[in-house]
């Protein structure tokens, strides 16, 4: 049985030798087929990943705010609350170690403050007073200098980044000419180290410091500031987890009655939306790959479907000299198999020069930075694809062409 199994699968692989026109137009369909695959897992990875990097640079949905409860509400009226957690850079430290999902985290303390620059001009405008890799977690990007290091925060040196509109009016200079320049906030001169990237709309500005001069750069108050800690997820998928990892390290820390004390929040309706996006995407490009390999398995049908009917009197020989139903039903898969691995193989390389090729035309005309994604999930798509293709819609010819009668199929012209 093993032996005539053998055979078979040889006078199926020697059957496509012999026919090269019809094996290249059955194979031809198949890496049509699988190209389209390839190109579209590849681009839709690119491009999945790109809009990824856009709303993990441009919004809040893959952050959760943790605040201290510095007042309560009772019916209706407002009243300040005597203890709240003040939230330090040791806490930033335990709550990312705590949280898998969690990549990273920063503190902020946000109030209003005079700040004054060349010629003495006088403003009153935010003040942010944060850790150093703010600057990272919400994408800031710059025209001109850096964000404070981790070095400066420390050693709680003079130092402050300004907005693009902020710094033009107090210094008066480009960017590029302002970094260096003093500018005195409050009751201390500071250097500017960074001037933000121009947003449209800007008009009042901002200054941002390292948290550890917030003393410094904001008024007194008779109680201490709390600062909010903000987790960043490392993905859309995980914020909902880190939502919940948080609300476990609160617990921890302030017992089952941590609402009381600090609240989590998260933009739910945003981060709803692009979850929701996102689906819809994914289950577009499967449609449109689904498409693509029916159109590829139809066409290796009908070959071997017009192959049954050209040689139904090679089957009745082949069963008169002892063949089997199965010795025939596997030389029919083998050459469906064969048909659908060469075209697979073929199609995925095709695939990928396409899926670089359209996405290097995006950037040139769009200047967005979109990759096509190759990853070794998607040849093994592509070939689970093609042995699933080859063995559906090769089995239906092969069962028909391993149950002709012998007699009948010897007799056929």
């Amino acid at each position: 049985m093993h032996t005539l199994n053998g055979a078979s699968i040889l006078a199926g692989f020697a059957t496509l030798r012999s026919n090269p026109l019809r094996t290249t137009l059955s194979t031809l369909g198949v890496v049509i087929g699988a190209a389209a695959l390839v190109a579209v897992l590849s681009l839709g990875d690119g491009m999945e990943r790109f809009v990824r990097e856009q709303i993990a640079r441009s919004t809040d949905v893959q952050s959760i705010l943790i605040a201290a409860r510095t007042s309560m509400t009772i019916d209706g009226q407002t009243f300040p609350v005597d203890s709240y957690p003040v939230f330090t850079p040791a806490d930033v430290d335990a709550i990312v170690a705590a949280i898998p999902g969690a990549d990273q985290a920063t503190l902020t303390v946000s109030g209003r403050s005079r700040i004054s620059g060349v010629g003495g001009t006088l403003e009153e405008v935010g003040i942010a007073a944060t850790l150093p890799s703010l600057a990272e977690q919400v994408g800031l990007g710059f025209a001109a200098g850096r964000y404070f290091t981790a070095a400066e925060a420390d050693s709680n040196s003079a130092v402050v980044v300004l907005s693009h509109a902020l710094a033009r009016r107090l210094t008066g200079l480009k960017p590029e000419e302002a970094v260096g320049a003093t500018v005195r906030v409050r009751e201390r001169d500071r250097r500017l180290v960074g001037v933000l990237a121009p947003v449209e709309g800007e008009q009042v500005g901002a200054a941002y410091i390292p948290i550890q001069g917030v003393g410094d750069a904001l008024a007194p108050t008779p109680k201490p500031r709390a600062p909010t800690l903000v987790l960043r997820a490392r993905t859309i998928e995980d914020v909902t987890p880190v939502q919940a990892g948080a609300e476990r390290w609160l617990a921890s820390r302030y017992g089952a009655e941590w609402k009381k004390v600090a609240r989590v929040e998260t933009n739910r309706k945003q981060l709803q939306d692009v979850e929701q996006g996102m689906i819809l995407f994914r289950l577009f490009m499967g449609a449109i790959t689904g498409i693509s390999l029916l159109v590829g398995g139809i066409g290796i049908m009908n070959v071997l479907l017009a192959s049954v009917t050209e040689r139904t009197r090679e089957i009745g020989v082949r069963k008169a000299v002892g063949a089997s139903r199965w010795d025939i039903l596997v030389q029919f898969l083998a050459e469906s198999v064969t048909i659908s691995g060469l075209g697979s193989a073929l199609g995925a390389l095709v695939g990928l020069a396409g899926a670089f090729g359209i996405t290097w035309l995006m950037r040139q005309e769009t200047e967005a930075q979109v990759y096509a994604a190759f990853t070794w999930g998607t040849v093994l798509v592509c070939a689970i694809a093609a042995l699933a293709v080859g063995l559906t819609f090769g089995l239906y010819p092969a069962l028909r062409a391993s149950r002709l009668s012998p007699i009948d199929a010897i007799r056929h012209e």
